[in-house]
């Protein structure tokens, strides 16, 4: 089954003046339900405005938008947030800083109900969320009643992919999720990002300027390039590769449509 169909995508902005950006070009897609596509490419590829077009952030110039089989192209962000769950690169975009953790946890767990979220939690409801809180092992479980805005990014952010999570969308968008974070950091939410989506077998599209995260995580792989995809690498081609041989991909690209040798460099300073 086709969770996400895209045909024909087509994206520029400041159109028709000096300073026209071509963003997507007849962009060409159909990932599959439980798929993990991740998505590498240089800067202004088009990776981004990708996953925007998907949530709704951006609508099209022309082409078309489906998610398990509806046509969303002119729908906006919030009539496609019941199927779309994301998590952004900034770790405080996906909270709110002035409530509490149980209520932003709650918030997320009505998420998409056709009912106005009272904010009122029982004892079942605390306990049901301090488990999911202890799964995270980053030992804010008992920091329900804390202000949003106590958290540091990195415990924010894996309590935004949490919420994200939670009601298991239909598709779930994580647009460079780690690369604000530390190290260390961004590994253990990297761990957590491979758990929740193996446990829940949710349809994700990663974007991420790592190719080794590329490589680690998810089942399907593309690379973009001047608002186009210039290669789609299937499973059983994935795992085999190395960063050197995505390397010598862009090289290739290079070698074909004139990439600069300092751009190349660049990618390789970005991407290892």
């Amino acid at each position: 089954m086709i969770m996400i169909r895209i045909k024909d995508l087509n994206k520029k902005f400041h159109a028709g003046s000096q300073d026209e950006v071509i963003a997507l070009s007849n962009v060409t897609l159909e990932i599959r339900e439980h798929e993990f596509l991740t998505v590498i490419g240089t800067n202004g590829s088009g990776k981004s405005t990708l996953l925007n077009a998907v949530a709704g952030n951006i609508l099209p110039d022309s082409g078309t938008v489906e998610i398990d089989g509806e046509d969303v192209t002119n729908n906006k962000e919030y009539q496609r947030a019941k199927n779309i769950s994301r998590v952004f690169q900034n770790p405080f975009m996906g909270t709110a800083p002035e409530m509490t953790l149980a209520e932003n946890l709650l918030m997320a767990w009505l998420r998409g109900r056709h009912r106005y979220p009272k904010i009122s939690l029982n004892k079942m409801g605390r306990e049901f969320f301090r488990k999911q809180l202890a799964s995270l092992e980053i030992n804010i479980e008992d920091r329900l009643d804390n202000m949003m805005g106590t958290f540091s990014g990195g415990q924010r952010q894996a309590i935004t992919l949490l919420m994200a999570v939670m009601q298991k969308p239909k598709v779930l968008l994580l647009d460079e999720h780690t690369a604000a974070l530390d190290p260390k950091t961004g590994s253990q939410v990297l761990k957590l990002t491979h758990r929740f989506v193996t446990e829940s077998n949710l349809t994700t599209v990663m974007v991420t300027h790592s190719m080794k995260q590329a490589l680690e995580l998810g089942t399907r792989m593309i690379m973009m390039h001047h608002g186009r995809i210039i290669d789609d690498i299937p499973a059983a081609e994935k795992k085999n590769l190395t960063v050197e041989d995505l390397l010598d991909k862009f090289e290739d690209i290079r070698k074909r449509e004139k990439l600069t040798p300092e751009l190349i460099e660049q990618l390789r300073n970005q991407y290892v």
